[in-house]
């Protein structure tokens, strides 16, 4: 049976294009502990490189700690923010073209029972609503980050079995500073209908396109 697992090739598009592409699939991380821990991805949030003042990579900086999204597509970029949230972003693009979605929440589906563990007793709807919530559910920290999504056994992301129409929602990204234009820019998208949705992510508004596949042909 063919092997499920996104291959370079789907990763090699531009930050909007992967972000439609990423809704649907699963993330899936095997812990050190033995259990594999999966959730379908449900919202995700677009960054377009040193064009976007709201990128790491914005004007071209390139750092120790972003060093990730310059890498090949398909590279992890996980990072450490306000001293103690991690949040994972998927690199696409090309190599030396900082492009990278970030994965904002995850509908779980395996490996619940260890995702509570390190949850607490939250609802199951809560369980990965937001980008925090989803690396501390699936244990990714730092030691993630720039690991080969394509190829190594850790984390990696799964495409459906077979395609399926998704209804889409667009709006702009949560959290930002001044950015400008950037800050209103529609580079969230999310999958219309989902209770996992970022609490801040506004639910079902936003500009509906769909409905979408979320199985692309690239793979």
């Amino acid at each position: 049976m063919p092997s499920l697992r996104a291959s370079r090739r789907f990763f090699q598009a531009d930050a909007p294009t992967l972000a439609r592409r990423l809704l649907g699939c699963l993330l899936v991380r095997a812990h050190p502990s033995g259990v594999r821990l999966a959730g379908g991805i449900v919202e995700v949030e677009a960054y377009c490189g040193v064009i976007d003042r709201a990128s790491h990579a914005w004007n071209g900086r390139r750092t120790p700690r972003n060093e990730s999204m310059y890498g090949l597509p398909g590279t992890a970029y996980v990072y450490f923010t306000y001293g103690m949230h991690h949040c994972m972003n998927v690199v696409c693009g090309d190599e030396g073209d900082p492009q990278a979605v970030l994965v904002r929440a995850l509908a779980p589906v395996e490996g619940l029972d260890e995702m509570r563990r390190r949850r607490g007793r939250e609802p199951e709807r809560d369980l990965c609503s937001g980008p925090g919530k989803v690396c501390q559910a699936m244990g990714i920290d730092v030691a993630i980050d720039g690991v080969d999504l394509t190829r190594d056994d850790r984390v990696w992301v799964e495409r459906p079995a077979r395609a399926h129409a998704l209804e889409i929602a667009v709006g702009p990204r949560i959290g930002l500073g001044d950015v400008g234009e950037w800050g209103q820019a529609p580079l969230r998208f999310w999958v219309v209908g989902s209770e996992h949705v970022s609490r801040g992510s506004g639910g079902a508004k936003g500009r509906r396109r769909g409905p979408r596949v979320s199985s692309p042909r690239a793979g």
